[in-house]
């Protein structure tokens, strides 16, 4: 079997433990630079050329597709899926996943517990939104934002009204969300394949630091996820069609909430942590379901 990794840097971490894993199984890898790619679209004919030559013979792929080109990515995957090639996270659930307001709709309509967010366009009233979200303190998150870039806890009334303002003449788009004191700066990446959790890490952020995420100086402990947590996370996956996902949970006096289900989780972070072999288990999932491919359930 030909597997080819969607990815614009061979040699980071994720890349290359994906490409490992699908030599030791005996496969074929093959890394290819999706924004280098021309999708060529002709009537029953839809290709894919990438360095002069028409892409063949690939039996799956695995998308890497960063934020910053995940218009043009989704496109590839859509592509290959119109290819009739075995995708581990379809084009539509990508961009699900990476637009957090529709996402964090999508969760909340099929039941899944996520914190109490507001999004308004030209507000008059901030100090209304600030108290239906039980604030301050409040967090403030940009759209667009990842990685922690982009997300500001306003401790105080008059801080949230001068980050909301900014923002406003910024012309970016925002939630205001609650924050959840009891998680004391720390979260939980669950790491979901098909409809099961394979590996789990506590975050714990850096010192004065809110934001949990390991490229921000956060460390990282395993952990037995319960399994409320462990539903959670797989139904949160299941909402947004994302069949292998980083789902970020926050342990709250009312039980797990959702803030995010990432469609590219690293690997390194969670592997080196917990201690499980993720790649590999990816590249079973592919033999399992490359035949059998079950799709996503389309959300809105």
């Amino acid at each position: 079997m030909k597997i080819a990794i969607l990815s614009t840097n061979a040699e980071l971490y994720s890349t290359r433990r994906l490409v490992e894993a699908i030599k030791q199984k005996g496969h074929k890898a093959v890394v290819i630079d999706h924004t280098k790619c021309f999708v060529m679209i002709e009537g029953g004919k839809p290709s894919i050329v990438y360095k002069g030559k028409a892409i063949k013979g690939v039996d799956a792929i695995i998308p890497r597709i960063g934020t910053s080109v995940t218009a043009f990515g989704c496109a590839v995957v859509r592509q290959f899926e119109l290819m009739k090639i075995f995708t581990t996270v379809k084009s539509q659930a990508i961009v699900r996943s990476r637009d957090k307001l529709r996402s964090m709709q999508v969760l909340a309509r099929s039941g899944v517990d996520v914190p109490k967010t507001v999004f308004a366009k030209n507000p008059t009233q901030v100090t209304e939104l600030i108290h239906h979200v039980g604030g301050p303190p409040v967090i403030i998150k940009l759209l667009e934002g990842t990685q922690g870039v982009g997300v500001v806890l306003a401790e105080t009334i008059k801080t949230a009204k001068s980050t909301i303002e900014a923002f406003y003449g910024l012309r970016a788009n925002f939630l205001i969300q609650e924050y959840i004191a009891e998680s004391k700066g720390a979260d939980i990446r669950a790491f979901v394949i098909g409809n099961k959790v394979v590996a789990a890490m506590k975050r714990q952020g850096a010192e004065s630091d809110f934001r949990s995420n390991l490229h921000r100086g956060g460390e990282g402990f395993k952990i037995t996820l319960t399994e409320e947590e462990e539903q959670t996370a797989i139904a949160a996956a299941k909402a947004l069609g994302v069949r292998i996902a980083g789902v970020d949970l926050l342990q709250s006096d009312r039980g797990p909430l959702v803030m995010e289900v990432n469609s590219s989780p690293g690997l390194q972070g969670i592997e080196e942590i917990s201690g499980v072999d993720v790649a590999s288990l990816i590249v079973s999932y592919i033999e399992e379901k490359i035949v059998t491919d079950e799709g996503d359930t389309v959300g809105v």
